[in-house]
């Protein structure tokens, strides 16, 4: 049995600013090629969720990507495997001009040049802003900087998908693009969004988060539309 791409286990936040725990004795797991959504209302801990996966946030308890616990002398190898989109593109965007900051990731990781910028051409491309490769990223909407920061999520193809809002700021067509190149994708997916009719296309398992604590974790899409009412 193979190991699962994500899993929790008993994972507790605490902001330092703050005595209340933001996320409380949280256990579940993702198996390799699920899709599954986050949802929850805004403060329910969605976020911080996506972030301690990435040690973004310090953490109790344990979580682990596929074989391997993430621990400070971790990190590097556990965030190699990661895409991560968050949820102000502004935050993760490092370079001024398009092409390069998707390509980030594959520079990193010492890829010849040519396979570097094709690759980034190609998943611009299948974000319909392959148009946009050489241009300034401050003269980007806020729709086209999502986009760039989730090509340069999935430039490297990473096995597990870490994605915060990925529909925020997309028209219909623009959302439909979207769930049709993450459902061709191979890769594990946790998915925080408020966007229903997006996550039920696409995810075929719902995690719901209430004041920091999974209140539901299941399959039925009828409860997950009945527990967000």
């Amino acid at each position: 049995m193979s190991e699962p791409a994500l899993a929790f286990r008993n994972v507790s936040v605490c902001y330092e600013s703050s005595a209340a725990r933001t996320l409380s004795d949280v256990s579940f797991s993702v198996a390799a090629g699920e899709r599954v959504a986050l949802l929850g209302l805004n403060g329910s801990g969605k976020t911080t969720l996506l972030k301690s996966a990435v040690g973004l946030v310090p953490h109790e308890g344990e979580i682990r990507v596929g074989d391997t616990v993430l621990a400070r002398q971790t990190l590097p190898k556990i965030r190699e495997r990661i895409g991560f989109l968050f949820n102000v593109p502004e935050d993760q965007i490092l370079f001024p001009r398009v092409a390069d900051d998707v390509a980030f990731a594959l520079v990193r990781q010492g890829r010849p040049r040519d396979e570097i910028s094709a690759r980034a051409t190609e998943v611009l491309h299948s974000l319909g802003i392959g148009h946009l490769a050489e241009s300034p990223v401050h003269h980007l909407s806020h729709g086209q900087k999502q986009r760039v920061a989730l090509a340069g999520a999935l430039v490297a193809v990473p096995k597990l998908l870490l994605l915060d809002e990925p529909s925020a700021g997309l028209d219909p067509p623009g959302k439909n693009v979207l769930a049709h190149l993450l459902a061709g994708l191979d890769a594990a997916m946790l998915i925080a969004t408020h966007d229903l009719a997006f996550a039920t296309r696409l995810c075929t398992r719902f995690i719901m988060l209430e004041r920091g604590r999974v209140a539901f974790d299941g399959t039925d899409t009828a409860e997950v539309l009945r527990d967000w009412e």
